[in-house]
């Protein structure tokens, strides 16, 4: 399930709010411009289903989605659970690469069709952190100020949207603020 906690930025143990009710995540997001929103889940995905098989599995929204958003460039991110050492460093390199809070000169749009990550959001004074599973497609801002985290055992396929082919880099802010809030483990513990 979809999960939103929200906190002050300068005090990342107190939970100001902390929901799984979809329409209540969408509405306080709403408020700073982000989108949230769910796609039918197609299939599972596992390591073995091509990107370009899972493409095609949401072909309709995908297209629905670049032309009313202007998207250009769509592509597949993801890990999967594998056994060994070099699977964890892969994935521990992965994971350290976006835990630093950055923004983007567009915005940040990704479906998830497989797993779940957590996006926190530096809106203001506060923090929103959004678990989001399969079926759960996020829009972020340009300019948002976050940091993504796919957990310590990352298992996720994210189909990502942008106008331009570098829309994924990042201009990161150099502050360490990420690194006192919870993380997608913290946040789902024992389970949502």
């Amino acid at each position: 399930m979809t999960l939103l906690q929200i906190m002050p930025d300068d005090a990342p143990h107190e939970v100001l709010l902390r929901t799984l009710d979809t329409a209540e995540i969408a509405r306080e997001l709403a408020a700073h411009q982000v989108t949230l929103r769910h796609w039918p889940l197609r299939a599972t995905v596992t390591r073995e289903v091509a990107d370009d098989a899972l493409l095609d599995l949401y072909r309709a929204e995908v297209a629905e989605l670049c032309a009313s958003e202007s998207m250009t460039v769509v592509d597949v991110a993801r890990l999967h659970v594998e056994p060994g050492a070099e699977w964890r460093r892969r994935a521990s390199q992965a994971r350290s690469a976006f835990l630093e809070e950055h923004r983007h000169a567009e915005d940040e749009v990704r479906y998830f069709a497989h797993g779940r990550g957590c996006f926190s959001l530096h809106l203001g004074d506060r923090v929103y952190a959004v678990v989001c599973e399969a079926g759960d497609l996020l829009s972020v801002p340009a300019g948002t100020r976050h940091w993504f985290d796919m957990g310590e055992r990352p298992d996720f396929a994210a189909i990502r949207f942008f106008r331009e082919e570098d829309g994924w880099v990042g201009d990161f802010t150099g502050t360490s603020i990420a690194a006192g809030f919870p993380g997608l483990d913290d946040l789902t513990e024992g389970g949502l």
